[in-house]
């Protein structure tokens, strides 16, 4: 029998790579590991022919499509006529911050990025810099990239959901410092009661509060107005910076992001991910009094990084950016997240499933649940074994998304080109085979 392309690629992978991938998250096991060989639209091709309806999009940066030709193309002009790195400032930094700022109001002086976890250390470190603070709170579930400090996390996974103690505190794995923990304070989602503790307790040396207002690694399970309006108010008493993450919600849920659904505004915010539509670009920015402690000046915070504002990333966001602003193409999103929200729950409820939708319809966040869990931890009590025996079975029928329920749907324009009754149907079988 001749072994499969992704037999034989995982093989040689592992001689040259631990675990035969290029970063942790690639790898679903020796022979689960899926490698690509093309992708076009919403769709991907792997290296045995197997074509997928993609969902992951590459953890969302996909807006648009795969190799989006308006993208793509200026991209290459950019190459071909200008170049892709100098080491100086060009015009185009300041075309695209003008465009981030017409979008998103919150923002005064912004500073790129190559990625999510730069961004995010970019604002953290500005927060610190501004208020001369050194804690930072973080709310449960969410993920803030690969800087030593956002590398903890609840232990949801071996916390009992009847137990009336918090979940332990962990490393994500091997190589965190246990100092790294030391300034590092959780609260709750949506808890008053644990909002309200972390500032009687830490007040006075809290630099900053992060959080994703739409949860992206919880199923989108989202702040509710009322708990966001407290802690905006709570830092503005406080003196403490809010930093909203929108690595994964900004221009994707709303042109101007998240924050432009509640109409509550960070101090600083983060960007990536769909500002690119799969180009390596980010962004940190806010208020200018908070922005300016950035520089070369005498006590000021250092940023930087060679690769920030690279020509290639800034002409895909000049491009992605511009599409997003002047065109019905996040309407186009919505719509094809609608369609699949509601063939799905026909699915689910002819199947006698309990279910619910949570987040935009650009991010979908799906429960098996009678509703939506206000945080993390009632996240616990959903059928998520049911969730990944069906999310695996979409897999083998040429649906690609993420086993885990608490990673979305991402949905993107090249969704609406879908064949809607070919997936209610794979769905159908799909959740027959695992009840």
């Amino acid at each position: 029998m001749t072994l499969k392309n992704q037999v034989k690629l995982m093989q040689e992978a592992h001689l040259h790579m631990p675990q035969g991938v290029a970063e942790n998250y690639r790898y679903w096991g020796d022979e689960q590991t899926v490698f690509i060989s093309s992708a076009k639209g919403a769709e991907l091709t792997d290296c045995d022919g197997k074509k997928y309806i993609d969902f992951r999009l590459g953890y969302g940066p996909i807006i648009l499509g795969y190799r989006d030709d308006r993208v793509d193309q200026a991209v290459i002009r950019q190459i071909q006529e200008g170049g892709t790195l100098s080491g100086f400032s060009t015009s185009l930094d300041t075309e695209v911050a003008k465009q981030i700022k017409a979008l998103c109001p919150q923002i005064d002086k912004l500073r790129f990025a190559n990625s999510g976890t730069e961004a995010v250390m970019g604002a953290v470190r500005t927060a610190r810099g501004f208020t001369g603070r050194d804690r930072i709170a973080i709310v449960e579930g969410s993920f803030h990239g690969l800087v030593d400090e956002m590398m903890w996390k609840s232990d949801i996974e071996n916390w009992n959901s009847s137990d009336l103690h918090p979940p332990k505190i962990i490393p994500f794995g091997a190589g965190i410092p246990n100092n790294t923990r030391q300034l590092v304070d959780f609260i709750e989602l949506n808890n008053f009661e644990s909002l309200e503790q972390l500032f009687i307790s830490h007040k006075d040396s809290l630099a900053c509060v992060l959080l994703e207002p739409i949860i992206g690694n919880a199923g989108s399970i989202a702040a509710c107005n009322c708990w966001l309006q407290r802690l905006r108010d709570l830092c503005t008493k406080n003196g403490t910076i809010l930093i909203i993450d929108e690595v994964k919600t900004g221009f994707r849920v709303a042109k101007g992001g998240a924050q432009s659904l509640y109409g509550i505004y960070a101090d600083l915010t983060t960007y990536a991910k769909a500002m690119g539509n799969g180009y390596p670009v980010a962004a940190f920015g806010g208020r200018s009094e908070v922005m300016d402690v950035v520089g070369s000046h005498a006590g000021g915070v250092v940023h930087g990084g060679t690769y920030t504002a690279n020509l290639v990333s800034l002409s895909a966001a000049y491009a992605t950016l511009d599409i997003l602003a002047n065109t019905n193409a996040l309407k186009t999103v919505d719509k094809a997240g609608q369609q699949i929200q509601a063939l799905l729950g026909r699915v689910f409820t002819a199947a006698g499933i309990e279910h619910a939708f949570a987040g935009p319809p650009a991010m979908l966040g799906i429960h098996f649940s009678s509703e939506v869990p206000n945080n993390y931890r009632q996240w616990r009590k959903v059928n998520n074994t049911l969730y990944k025996n069906f999310a695996w079975k979409l897999i083998e029928y040429g649906v690609m998304l993420e086993p885990d329920s608490r990673e979305p749907w991402f949905i993107c324009e090249a969704h609406s080109q879908i064949d809607f009754a070919w997936l209610e149907d794979v769905a159908t079988k799909a959740i027959k085979s695992v009840l």
